[in-house]
């Protein structure tokens, strides 16, 4: 058995109204100095030995991420 992590992230290119709002939050309840925030998604699986990189790849683009405004990475633990 194996932990994997999928992190999903807002293409640099894609606005990210969460982050934003974050900021500005920081900013008012006195965290000066944060200028930018990107919220994304954190996915850990636990999965046999015998499921392959290809095969975690497939699932992250199928169900995990929407790969036209996302980025994503599979990382083994």
């Amino acid at each position: 058995m194996a932990r994997v992590v999928v992190e999903v992230m807002p293409k640099a290119e894609i606005l990210d109204p969460q982050g934003q709002a974050i900021v500005g939050a920081l900013g008012r309840l006195g965290f000066p100095g944060v200028s930018e925030v990107r919220q994304g998604k954190r996915f850990e699986l636990d999965v046999d030995d015998s499921v392959e990189d290809a095969e975690l790849e497939k699932i992250a683009e199928a169900l995990l991420c929407n790969t036209v405004i996302e980025d994503w990475k599979v990382v083994r633990l």
